[in-house]
């Protein structure tokens, strides 16, 4: 029993430390040990960890001139790799390189042409970069998968592009890729080996992210509050609750406007972030004319208009909290944009929980 627990344990640790081998196998301190497999030298490459988040590292180095010698590597998710290369630091009007490998075994690197980002716009075999012949190489090793090529170009474009696929979805037949499930933009000096990150329309992006925030996200929840819980204070809390509302709602409107602005600057695919936003400002604009159309209160349809504004305005608000997450997550801002406005939402939910134990007290 005892010389079975060791066994367990170590088999255990084993694993352990491989997966931990594994996963540090290509860090720039180590050697890439491809030769033989790879159609030039690579012993001698600058090297750079280019994507933390996803562990993507890139070597480089001019070998000739105007011969540039290019290895990425990256953790292998049955997904696609790519690297693109842009004047601009947009994806669309660039080229990239892009590698996979099928179920067959057999890897596969092609050039494609980002003409917009509709996936069907997206052309294999196409694009600026002039690849030198017979260089291309991709190889899958350690659970890594490393794609190699050559430029023949006096420099490359400093703004480089990553992106990778969906997990455990590699492109179909024909070639044709499916929407990436992450990208970075990064800017870098091919002389000093400096590397930046870029995040385009950065201020622009959060001025958008904020005034949904605290428009559809934090001020509609006050004058929903305020309607419940000050009622017994007449005509205060109608008008109370109308203002904060319509503040509220010219935020948002304006947050909703300045989304189709950073859409546009950045080519953005997020549909569903905007179709969700979209679907927020039409509830919106119900709500307002559901005011301005409101019945007198002794009339016999004053209750159903009210279930309706009720109903409608509680949908609003649960929308717009999901719609907030989800864009912070889409704008990759990180947890603590999560966490604060969670914090927010607490409060919130506190001061609501009290004012409910007040109001059934009372009555």
């Amino acid at each position: 029993m005892r010389i079975t627990t060791y066994y367990i344990y170590l088999t255990f640790f084993s694993l352990v430390f491989s997966s931990l081998v594994s996963s540090q196998s290509d860090s720039c301190a180590s050697n890439l040990n491809l030769k033989g497999v790879i159609p030039f030298e690579t012993t001698s490459l600058h090297c750079h960890p280019v994507w933390s988040s996803e562990d993507y590292t890139l070597r480089y180095l001019q070998t000739r001139p105007n011969i540039w010698s290019f290895v990425l590597s990256a953790p292998y998710t049955n997904a696609f790799v790519a690297i693109g290369f842009s004047t601009t630091g947009r994806m669309v009007g660039s080229s990239a390189m892009v590698g996979w490998v099928p179920a067959n075994g057999v890897g596969i690197l092609k050039q494609y042409f980002l003409g917009a980002t509709n996936p069907a716009q997206v052309v294999p075999d196409q694009g600026n970069l002039q690849v030198v012949a017979n260089s291309t190489a991709i190889v899958s090793q350690s659970s890594r998968l490393y794609i190699a090529f050559q430029l023949n170009v006096t420099q490359p474009e400093s703004r480089l592009l990553y992106a990778v696929g969906p997990r455990n979805r590699i492109p179909s037949s024909d070639n044709r890729l499916v929407q990436h499930r992450d990208h970075i933009s990064t800017r870098l000096d091919y002389t000093s080996g400096q590397l930046t990150t870029e995040r385009p329309y950065t201020t622009l992006r959060r001025v958008h992210g904020i005034l949904n925030m605290i428009g559809w996200g934090i001020i509609m929840i006050i004058g929903a509050m305020a309607a419940r819980y000050l009622k017994q204070w007449d005509p205060i809390w109608f008008y109370s609750h109308s203002s904060i509302q319509l503040l509220g709602f010219f935020m948002g409107v304006s947050g909703v406007i300045l989304g189709f602005v950073v859409e546009d600057s950045l080519n953005a695919s997020v549909d569903r972030h905007k179709t969700i936003g979209m679907f927020i400002l039409i509830l919106g604009c119900l709500q307002v004319i559901a005011f301005l159309v409101r019945p007198g209160k002794e009339a016999k349809v004053r209750k159903y208009w009210n279930w309706y504004h009720y109903i409608v305005g509680r949908i609003l608000i649960v929308l717009a909290v999901i719609n907030i997450f989800y864009g912070i997550h889409v704008g990759d801002e990180g947890n603590g944009w999560k966490i604060g406005y969670g914090v927010i939402l607490a409060i919130l939910g506190i001061v609501g929980v009290g004012l409910e134990v007040r109001k059934w007290r009372k009555t």
